[in-house]
């Protein structure tokens, strides 16, 4: 099963969770003030994450 982001609301608050495909979270984001500013940051994860590079910091 693949990955999946899952968004969700607290409060007046939006914020997503990026999920393995066993439902474990690998990532959680900031918070966001909209619903639409939630959802530019998945897409933001999507187009730039395949070209991060890795900060090693061990």
């Amino acid at each position: 099963m693949a990955g999946k982001f899952v968004l969700k609301k607290s409060g007046n608050q939006f914020m997503f969770n990026l999920q393995a495909g066993n439902g474990e979270v690998i990532a959680t984001s900031e918070r966001y003030t909209s619903k639409q500013s939630a959802k530019a940051g998945i897409e933001s994860v999507r187009v730039n994450a395949p070209t991060a590079p890795v900060d090693d910091r061990t």
